[in-house]
């Protein structure tokens, strides 16, 4: 499978209204971020791990992505919790600092969410954002 492979779960950035932990990551999962990684890497065994970037599109400007990784890129950032290897790209890497990863059920939807402090603004639907 191609590093290109986007992970089938729906992405959803919203300002984080609490006050998270400090921490020296730039990025942290959740239990259930966690559980649903896992859950990933075991469909595609052969990937490294997760990687998390940004792209210009939506009506705020920056979406977030997430694919597969095969390797670390020249500039990645490697963050490993509980065996799971999140690659961060070079330019998602300011936008995420003090980011936690999490993945919600409802009985509508499932996906990944990025509680993230760091995030002006979103749009409507919260698919994209300014940081």
């Amino acid at each position: 499978m191609s590093g290109k492979a986007v992970i089938s779960a729906s992405i959803k950035a919203i300002k984080s209204t609490r006050k998270l932990a400090a921490s020296k990551t730039p990025i942290t999962l959740t239990p259930a971020a966690m559980d649903r990684a896992k859950e990933l890497m075991k469909r595609n065994p052969e990937a490294a791990g997760l990687r998390i970037g940004v792209k210009q599109r939506g009506c705020s400007g920056l979406s977030y992505t997430l694919e597969y990784a095969n390797d670390k890129k020249k500039f990645d950032e490697i963050v490993e919790q509980n065996g799971i290897k999140i690659y961060i790209d070079a330019k998602a890497q300011l936008t995420l600092l003090g980011t936690e990863m999490d993945y919600v059920k409802s009985p509508l939807s499932s996906e990944f969410v990025f509680n993230n402090p760091n995030i002006k603004g979103t749009c409507g639907c919260g698919e994209s954002f300014t940081v």
